[in-house]
């Protein structure tokens, strides 16, 4: 059965980090009515969804994604490339420990989950400003014994590697390669996003079912057209965070 872990959205989420987006209002309400329906829909999929309280003096903190790598065997904990938003994964540690074997990075090491995209038994990690090589190493330790290959991909011009791909269907990506090289991916479909919606190479898969912002309806034609039909749930007023769909749940298989 899969389950998700999310959090409700913090109040001082206008103190969010922003890296490559200017700040601007974010509707407090708004936001938190979005993940509502966020939340509803994965419940509509057939997964169980365990909502975290608010932390209210940790703004990013309903993006979830970044304090965690949840594979069947174990889980990373991760040490976030801002500083600010390390002690998200203290309570996410407590939630994940009755599901799997934990394993937290250190120092040097620096590791948001938004750098993070698992494909079968291939863990790619972003190179980008929140995650480095140190972190490379340690997972390569933590999950040699598993069978997991660990390889770093080299990120320009966004916040993370899910920022610029995304899995939409067991052999298919979804990207914009204008942020990093496909060359990364051998053996994988492509299908590119409309180079007008930079940010469109965000979505969540959830079984076979494809979860997509309904803000890149160009994008979504191209989706479409390769026979994909995408279940829009919009998340934009997170994305005034630089948050997306991928950001705000821990999906896994509970054993």
């Amino acid at each position: 059965m899969l389950f998700a872990i999310t959090r409700l959205v913090s109040r001082s989420i206008a103190n969010c980090e922003l890296t490559h987006l200017e700040r601007i209002p974010i509707d407090l309400e708004r936001a938190r009515q979005q993940q509502h329906v966020y939340e509803a829909t994965l419940r509509g999929l057939g997964v169980e969804v365990h909502s975290l309280p608010e932390e209210p003096d940790l703004p990013d903190s309903v993006f979830v994604e970044d304090t965690a790598i949840v594979l069947d065997e174990c889980a990373l904990i991760t040490r976030p490339g801002a500083s600010s938003r390390q002690p998200e994964t203290e309570s996410i540690a407590q939630a994940l420990a009755p599901y799997r074997k934990l394993y937290p990075i250190q120092a040097p090491g620096t590791l948001d989950g938004g750098d993070v995209l698992t494909v079968g038994k291939t863990i790619f990690v972003g190179l980008s400003s929140r995650s480095n090589q140190a972190a490379i190493d340690q997972m390569e330790v933590f999950l040699a014994s598993y069978g997991y290959i660990v390889k770093g991909v080299q990120v320009n011009g966004c916040l993370h590697l899910k920022s610029a791909v995304t899995q939409v269907r067991a052999n298919t990506l979804l990207v914009n390669p204008a942020w990093l090289d496909r060359g990364y991916f051998p053996g994988m479909q492509f299908i590119e996003v409309d180079p007008s919606e930079p940010y469109a190479a965000n979505a969540l898969l959830v079984g076979e079912a494809l979860i997509y912002q309904p803000s890149f309806p160009k994008t979504q034609r191209r989706l479409e057209a390769a026979g994909i039909r995408p279940i829009l749930v919009d998340e934009s007023e997170l994305g005034k965070a630089e948050g997306a769909l991928t950001c705000c749940a821990l999906l896994f298989n509970v054993l």
